[in-house]
């Protein structure tokens, strides 16, 4: 469950600090790197996102929900 913390704590961490990104070069097909690195970023807190909730699931012994399951 730490780890899977972690992942979600990553995007929020990184993407607060913004004088590290917080200029125009290097350029990516026109865009400010700026830019293009905020937009990068979607995509990878996604992969991060749910690789967390894997592990969350994989470390509650469940893989999959059950809709209406035993009580």
């Amino acid at each position: 469950m730490a780890l899977a913390a972690v992942l979600l704590l990553i995007p929020i961490v990184v993407l607060l600090w913004v004088p590290h990104y917080a200029k125009v070069e290097p350029t990516l097909l026109g865009f400010p790197f700026f830019f293009w690195y905020q937009f990068l970023w979607v995509f990878i807190c996604s992969a991060l996102t749910w690789t967390a909730y894997k592990l969350t699931l994989s470390a509650r012994g469940k893989t999959t929900h059950k809709v209406g399951g035993d009580r």
